[in-house]
């Protein structure tokens, strides 16, 4: 047999075994993170009051950007429009089901420079952190941070500031009609 041959036999093991290793690895990643996901978006999610176009990087543990988990309805990286409602945050990210984040379920958003595989310019990502429907037992919140890269300029800064105010003032509870008149007697 010709070296070329037994080169090519070589490297073609070498590629199949990787690509092996890395279909397991993701299939170990979705079965750990097979009780975690997104909300489902509401009927009704109110008024859009903000609207950004976005490149969705990934969701991990809180303060660890380099541990990729495997959301459903966030697990893999596209292009995504985001809108910011007064009930919460809703992702549609390309070839996944549109997910929601509810506005009380938002910790906070802030910058980052990376994520995963994404490095970017000081301040470059937005982290929105959120804590994740866990369906486990026992029920633990989990908090998560999810990290987009606005695509235009000035998006980031609206986006984060978009959020902070849904999740630092929450809708208020509208009081019963039973509770306002009895207050009246």
């Amino acid at each position: 047999m010709d070296s070329r041959w037994i080169g090519a036999l070589v490297a073609v093991a070498i590629v199949a075994v990787a690509a092996w290793l890395m279909w397991r690895s993701w299939r170990r990643r979705t079965v750990r993170d097979e009780t975690l996901a997104a909300y489902a978006p509401p009927a009704d999610p109110g008024t859009t009051t903000l609207e950004v176009e976005a490149l969705y990087v990934a969701t991990t543990p809180e303060g660890d950007p380099l541990e990729r988990l495997a959301v459903e309805g966030l697990a893999f990286r596209g292009s995504a429009r985001v809108e910011v409602h007064r009930k919460g945050v809703l992702l549609r990210i390309a070839g996944e089901l549109p997910s929601f984040i509810p506005a009380d379920r938002i910790a906070a958003a802030g910058t980052a420079t990376y994520a995963i595989d994404r490095g970017v310019e000081p301040e470059g990502l937005v982290a929105l952190t959120w804590i994740v429907d866990d369906r486990s037992e026992p029920e633990v919140p989990s908090r998560v941070d999810s990290y987009l890269r606005c695509r235009y300029p000035g998006d980031s800064a609206r986006f984060v500031a978009a959020v902070n105010e849904i999740a630092a003032a929450p809708e208020a509870p509208q009081p019963e009609a039973e509770e306002s008149e009895a207050s009246d007697d």
